[in-house]
């Protein structure tokens, strides 16, 4: 079998897309005889290889100065690609206007399109914009948005999502062909052990200190801003030596630098790439918070478990879904004084416990061959044309139940 993979979410330097796309390739290239090509945004046109894998980067332009992605323009330069690969099946990563290249490819190709739904960008990104419109204007352009959605996601065969919650949410906006795939975990890699503590003394964090992490992009979609005020309210409390460690960069990495002159107490490292040094901060820390609210999966909450980490977070959003110890201790609502108080409340807990539930758990459900051995079975059905609502009823491994 030979499968493309299309997305504009894609930057070299991390991000949950380019780790199940990393993922995908590694699983093909150790577990199957198939092929596949990734066709992303680059800083150059290059085509590299790896075996049965390729990445395709095309020249792009970046969204920004400060962005690490890039916007993809070269359309007919994807197509002419797919036109030469002529992939068995191809799969969009994002809801622009690659999406919709690869359905005019596909229709061309007479090959079936799937796509995956990595990012509700109405709550990512639109509440930005209505901040200054008001409620009316945030009721069209979300009416809007949820037009789009169903009328860009309808033409897939599939449309794979990676939360039962927000499958619901897509089904009740009336999206019939959606199917719950969870992303996954490197289980091997990210497991309990004994490294952290030299992590600690490396980064100076005493013992006695309770150091609480942060692993992701600082962006305004993920809620930084309520992060940093709540570890300021904590350093102010004075209940604990609480130190953060920041993981990650993006536009609001002024905020951060700002917190580490006033306090002393926060670390930063705008980027770990290797998934062994990744590790080393999950098992170091005492409590991983995640303050997302908009979040599709929550990639790292569901690593940063599987090294024995708990997670600590804001309840009612689709991360719910993939948190297997210590729910019932985060904030209820989406403000830095209940993160901070939840954070207050989980470092009473016996977190060696909680994390050890979590790990085994988590661990043992999203390990990512079970993940894609799943996805390849709905990629088959695909080719074969076969209808989603007749296979719900027996979901492959790697799917999520909707119960």
């Amino acid at each position: 079998m030979k499968i493309c993979d299309v997305t504009q979410f894609y930057s070299p330097r991390s991000g949950g897309v380019r780790r199940y796309l990393g993922e995908k390739q590694e699983y093909v290239r150790e577990r199957t005889e198939d092929e596949h090509y990734l066709i992303v945004p680059g800083e150059r046109t290059t085509h590299q290889c790896e075996g049965r894998t390729h990445l395709i980067t095309i020249a792009s332009p970046k969204i920004d100065r400060t962005s690490r992605y890039r916007i993809l323009c070269n359309v007919p330069l994807v197509r002419s690609i797919l036109r030469e690969v002529r992939p068995d099946i191809v799969e969009s990563g994002d809801p622009y206007h690659l999406a919709w290249t690869v359905l005019r490819s596909s229709r061309e190709l007479g090959i079936p399109a799937v796509a995956f739904y990595h990012s509700h960008f109405p709550d990512a990104y639109l509440r930005t914009a209505c901040r200054f419109g008001g409620r009316l204007v945030e009721q069209m352009l979300f009416s809007a948005a949820r037009r789009y959605i169903v009328r860009l996601y309808a033409r897939f065969r599939y449309t794979f999502v990676p939360s039962a919650t927000l499958q619901r949410l897509l089904e009740s906006w009336g999206l019939r062909n959606t199917i719950p795939i969870r992303l996954g975990v490197d289980a091997r890699t990210f497991c309990p052990g004994p490294d952290g503590r030299a992590w600690r003394e490396e980064l100076a964090v005493p013992d006695s200190a309770f150091l609480l992490l942060y692993v992701g992009r600082l962006a305004r979609e993920k809620n930084i801003s309520v992060l940093l005020r709540a570890f300021q309210a904590l350093r102010a409390s004075r209940r604990r030596d609480y130190r953060l460690l920041v993981v990650g960069d993006g536009p609001l990495r002024q905020q951060v630098r700002r917190l580490q002159e006033e306090t002393d107490a926060v670390i930063w490292r705008p980027y770990i790439e290797e998934k062994t040094e990744l590790r080393r901060c999950y098992r170091a820390a005492d409590l991983f918070v995640h303050p997302g609210v908009v979040e599709t999966f929550g990639l790292v909450a569901v690593e940063s478990q599987a090294c024995g980490c708990p997670v600590i977070g804001i309840r009612g959003t689709n991360m719910d879904d993939h948190i297997h110890a210590g729910l019932e201790l985060w904030a209820h609502r989406n403000c830095a004084e209940e993160l901070a108080e939840a954070i207050e409340r989980a470092a009473d807990q016996d977190l060696r416990q909680i994390g050890i539930s979590a790990s085994v758990r988590t661990r043992e459900i999203y390990d990512w061959p079970n993940v894609f051995m799943g996805l390849w079975r709905y990629y088959r059905l695909a080719m074969g044309g076969g209808a989603p609502a007749l296979e719900k009823a027996e979901l492959p491994t790697g799917a999520v139940p909707t119960e």
